[in-house]
Order: structure tokens, then C-alpha cells, then sequence
């Protein structure tokens, strides 16, 4: 098969994608890498349907690779995630909008200009969790006791756009993260970013039942395929504080490999035998190692929810254990990850 990776400069060498890339290469598949945001770009050349099987995105909010993947789905090319639910979750005020109409656990949403106008809100709110609508890995995230201590205008926090503000959910300073990739569900635990000295440490935690189906409903209504969920656990239950399309997917066990089959697979390339197979095949049920969760209406292209039980479990599937760091791939100008298409390669 034929892919394009949209690739941002903040993740140039970060292992997702730039493994994935690697992996998909090895596999004898030809991946060409284009760099939104650098060299002049003729996009109609850049887009051309017919040219890849499919375009795949990993960029920044509010960079311009949405923008160019947007442009490869409107010539009829295939797009990982789908281009229209990429931008459902990449607004943070839209998808807020999205979930609450759907009936899924998420806090009430405020959304303003500026800071200080969340001063109207009841003290009740309070307090509130104020972020850009268009923000990413936990960028500019801040937690406000009360109205007092709302960002000043001349404060240098402003945002570019919108913020949106949500009243803190009580919990107890650690989030869960539930990624879901090729169908299968998987979930971390890890530090509150609202709660930087809490001593918690990022690990494959086991998945409930009941965080499993919000997690898969969260892909339903989003139609998303390659995603994860920010949950909290408050005094009501579960609660979703956001979505992301392609995250990191850290403490995933062989992530690389189930990440770059998931995208041969979203491209088509089931239909031409083109997938590897696992190193080991994961069946449903079996010892309880995995098992099956009641997930909702499917969405095309979007396989069976499968959930790993427990990250024991999923080890002893022949998986490779955890890791603590993120994936991270340093430089190194004699590797190369796929062909330059140009845009600042």
C-alpha cells in the first residue's frame, strides 16, 4: 500500500508516529512524509486522489495538517482518523457540545473569549477548569479556585481563540487514559495534570466494565477509530474530560505494531491480505484475558471493542511488558522514515 503521514515538526522524531512509519516501511509498504508548515506546499499536486490508499494525521491543534487532511477526504481519499471526527474532538467546544447531546458523562461547559469573563458565573461553578478550545497535551490547562483568581487580561495568558471552562470534577488527583486502537481498549493510569505533585506513577491499570463502555460509546459518537479518553473518577462516577484523536498511546503493549496494523487495516488493505498477522493471536474469552464489551451502534470502519483485562494479562499474551516514557525516537539524519513530500522535510 501506498500511505502519507502528515507529520508536524513537534513530532518529527517522537515515536508515534515516526516507529509506526518505521514498522509500515519494514512491512514493505511505501509511506511518504509531508510536513505541513515548512517549504511551499502546492496542495492540489499534494492531494491529487488516487496518488495514496490513505492520508494518516499527526500534527498539533490549530496547525494546518487538519486542514490538508481535510482537503485529501474531500477528493474522495481515505483518512485516518476520519477527517470530520478529528475536527469533532480538535475543538474542544464543539466536542463538548457533541458529548453532552449524546448523553455522555462530561462536566457542564462555559465558554468565553476571555478568562475574566468566567467571573459571571455562579460561585457555585467554582472551582473551574479553564483551557483553550483548540488545546493539546495539557497546554494552558489551569485550575481556578474562585473568580478571584482568574487569569488578568494584561496577565500574558490570553489564548489566541476561544477557552472554554468546566467546574472541577473532585477526584483524587490521578486520570485514567483509556486508548483504544485496532478495536482494543486498553487503559493508564497516571498523574492529574491539575495535580502536579501528586505521587502517582503511569501504569497499565485492569478496565472496568463500566469505563469500557463509556470509552467505547466515546468512539461511536465520535466515529472515531484511533483515539483515547481522559476519565475522572468523581463523586457521581466516571467522567470524560477529553478526546484525542492518534495520542500517544503509551504503556499500550506492542503499540507500534498494533498501531500500524490498525491503519492498514482503516486503509483497505484487509481486502488485499496486505495486514501482518499478530506475532501472537488474540482471541475473545480464553483463560479471561480478554473478553468482550457491550459497545453501542458500530461505526463503519471501526472494529469490535475488545477489552485487555489487566496489563498481567495482556503481557502474558506474548506482548512486550510496559514501559515508564513516552514513545521517543531521537534524531538520526541516517534513518530515514519514508519518502519526503516536501514541506519543510
Amino acid at each position: 500500500m501506498r500511505l502519507c503521514f502528515l507529520v508536524e515538526e513537534q513530532y518529527r522524531y517522537d515515536g508515534m508516529p515516526v516507529d509506526v512509519i518505521r514498522q509500515l516501511t519494514a512491512w514493505g509498504h511505501r509511506v511518504d512524509v509531508l510536513r505541513p508548515g515548512g517549504s511551499p506546499l502546492r496542495l492540489s499536486e499534494a492531494v491529487r486522489a488516487g496518488r495514496h490508499d490513505a492520508w494518516v494525521l499527526k500534527t498539533v491543534s490549530g496547525g494546518p495538517g487538519l486542514t490538508l487532511l481535510e482537503g485529501a477526504a474531500a477528493v474522495g481519499l481515505t483518512t485516518v482518523n476520519d477527517a470530520r471526527a478529528i475536527r469533532g474532538v480538535r475543538d474542544k467546544a464543539l466536542a463538548a457540545v457533541i458529548a453532552e447531546s449524546r448523553g455522555l458523562p462530561v462536566p457542564a461547559t462555559y465558554a468565553a473569549m476571555r478568562a475574566e469573563d468566567f467571573a459571571e458565573l455562579p460561585a457555585s461553578a467554582y472551582p473551574l477548569v479553564v483551557k483553550p478550545a483548540d488545546g493539546s497535551s495539557g497546554r494552558a490547562v489551569r485550575l481556578v479556585p474562585d473568580p478571584e483568581r482568574l487569569p488578568a487580561p494584561d496577565a500574558g495568558s490570553a489564548a489566541d481563540g476561544m477557552l472554554i471552562a468546566q467546574p472541577y470534577v473532585p477526584n483524587t488527583g490521578v486520570d485514567l487514559k483509556v486508548y483504544c486502537v485496532d478495536g482494543e481498549l486498553y487503559a493508564t493510569e497516571r498523574r492529574s495534570p491539575l495535580h502536579p505533585d501528586h505521587p502517582a506513577r503511569e501504569r497499565q491499570v485492569p478496565l472496568t466494565g463500566e469505563v469500557a463502555a463509556i470509552a467505547a460509546e466515546v468512539g461511536a459518537v465520535f466515529g472515531l477509530d484511533l483515539y483515547g479518553v481522559d476519565i475522572v473518577f468523581g463523586p457521581d462516577g466516571p467522567v470524560v474530560v477529553d478526546v484525542n484523536d492518534f495520542p500517544s498511546f503509551r504503556q499500550v503493549p506492542d503499540a507500534v505494531a498494533k498501531v500500524a496494523r490498525a491503519i492498514l487495516r482503516l486503509a483497505g488493505a484487509d481486502r488485499t491480505a496486505a495486514v501482518p498477522p499478530p506475532t501472537t493471536p488474540v482471541a475473545a474469552g480464553g483463560r479471561g484475558r480478554v473478553r468482550w464489551a457491550g459497545t453501542g451502534p458500530a461505526v463503519p470502519g471501526t472494529a469490535p471493542r475488545r477489552v485487555v483485562a489487566s496489563p498481567k494479562d495482556a503481557q502474558s499474551e506474548g506482548d512486550a511488558p510496559p514501559c515508564d516514557a513516552p514513545h521517543q525516537t531521537p534524531q538520526d539524519p541516517h534513518r530515514p522514515i519514508g519518502h519526503a513530500l516536501g514541506g519543510g522535510a
